[in-house]
């Protein structure tokens, strides 16, 4: 694709949208939560709060300004730079999202299946069939169907904006999706509030315990192991949206506003869930993953009587506008890659994204029942791609500091952040910018990458 024929936003405002979309996803709305309450309170969040406005805006402004240096998407930004040598790191970073992007869609089928439950309950009425919400979960992603269709189904939602472009699909979508978002994120926060008893669980959340966060070292690992996911990096989103990025707009500004964004809605989660489970479900107060969104929390929405189903319905439909907005900036990530990759026109790539999406997503639907023999390392398939896709990431994002720090040159990424007619970011900045790119942010993302190694293979130590 040439220069001059690539996609572009309408302005700074529509990328801060789309970036922050991308980064507001589910990671925010039952990871931010798990970690809040099992590190501390108030002290994970400070310490997330910390590493965001740090190296969060770091990394962010480093992909975003490589992004928008090239004019290409990830799978040949770096040698369109001149950085042949380096375009494995593209390669990878492509890599990612073509993993994630099929399993994810199949958590956001689970999400359209919830969703079209709670409606027929808040329209329909009855105890209906979420009544045992552990048996309803296990049963439907077990399902000989189910689970696929479903998977299908959200797919669909996302190609169907993906088909309709960058400024007339991806744009507009976010400019409705994400108001909305926020809107109903801030009425079920504070309608939570206003809950008897509510005041117990915002204290647990917000007031800093030492005696639960056990190690700093591990406080410090799950903040920012949680930044780096929660912030879209190292799957080449923010390069393929900084190259449809305008030259009159900051790169800078834009990173700090994708990250207040996303900060905003993750603190803001923890107000939505924490103080209703620690009031009606408290042993599940450290569950992360499924077993909070699918489980926990359908057992405490029909613990609320008749407003239960209705608050079901609005926190699903949050939940699905995070799971699309996340969704569709992976799959535009991916079509952009393969449209710069193979040279070849729009149309065609997204029917290859949207076969292999559904194709590979096929495997971790089925993962759970008619495939359930399937199970590489002896775990279900989507847990094995999550596992393998949460190794690499920090791998490609700790070879990208290292890029920008070392073979392009933390100028050249300082300049590209001046092409705006501004002075640019400050003295101090540059110099903060030039010590955390090349030495602090490689050290920390090795940590996040050494955490997760431990995890999936159950070393303990520093696992998170």
């Amino acid at each position: 694709m040439k220069h001059g024929d690539r996609a572009s936003w309408s302005g700074q405002l529509a990328f801060v949208l789309a970036a922050a979309a991308s980064a507001i996803g589910l990671g925010n709305l039952w990871r931010f939560p798990y970690l809040a309450a099992k590190y501390g309170g108030g002290v994970f969040i400070a310490t997330y709060l910390v590493l965001s406005m740090t190296l969060g805006i770091v990394l962010l402004v480093t992909e975003i300004a490589i992004g928008r240096y090239a004019r290409q998407s990830q799978s040949t930004a770096f040698m369109t730079l001149g950085f042949g040598r380096w375009n494995f790191i593209g390669i990878l970073a492509t890599v990612i999202p073509l993993f994630i992007m099929p399993y994810y869609n199949v958590i956001g089928g689970w999400v359209v299946r919830y969703l079209a439950a709670y409606a027929k309950l808040a329209f329909g009425g009855g105890a209906g069939a979420i009544a045992d919400p552990g048996a309803f979960f296990e049963g439907f992603i077990a399902a000989p169907w189910a689970p696929f269709v479903a998977m299908a189904v959200f797919t669909a939602m996302s190609m169907v904006v993906i088909v309709m472009g960058v400024k007339n699909g991806i744009e507009k979508a976010n400019l409705v999706m994400m108001p909305t978002l926020l809107v109903m994120a801030i009425a079920l926060a504070v309608y939570v509030a206003t809950l008897p008893g509510a005041g117990e669980g915002i204290r647990y959340y917000l007031v800093p315990d030492f005696s639960k966060c056990g190690s700093i070292g591990k406080v410090f690992l799950g903040a920012m192991g949680q930044m780096f996911y929660s912030l879209s990096l190292a799957m080449g989103i923010m390069i393929t949206y900084g190259s449809y990025m305008r030259r009159t707009d900051s790169v800078k500004k834009s990173a700090v506003r994708i990250v207040g964004a996303d900060t905003f809605v993750a603190v803001l989660s923890g107000f939505m869930v924490i103080p209703v489970v620690i009031m009606f479900d408290p042993a599940s107060v450290e569950t992360a993953g499924a077993g909070l969104m699918f489980v926990s929390l359908p057992k405490i929405f029909a613990s609320l009587g008749a407003a239960g189903p209705w608050i079901g319905l609005v926190f699903f439909t949050l939940v699905l506008f995070a799971a699309l907005t996340s969704s569709i900036s992976m799959t535009e990530a991916c079509v952009a890659a393969v449209c710069d990759f193979f040279h070849w026109k729009r149309r065609p790539s997204i029917a290859a994204v949207g076969v292999w999406t559904v194709a590979l997503g096929a495997v971790s639907a089925f993962g759970y029942g008619r495939w359930k023999a399937f199970s590489p390392c002896g775990l279900p398939a989507l847990e094995f791609f999550d596992s393998a896709m949460n190794i690499l990431t920090p791998v490609v994002a700790a070879l990208t500091c290292v890029f920008a720090g070392w073979a392009l040159g933390p100028k050249r990424i300082l300049a590209e952040c001046r092409r705006d007619g501004s002075r640019g970011p400050s003295r101090v900045f540059n110099v903060f910018y030039i010590v955390m790119v090349r030495f602090v942010a490689p050290i920390l993302v090795a940590a996040i990458l050494v955490s997760e190694i431990c995890r999936v293979f159950k070393i303990g130590g520093w696992s998170i």
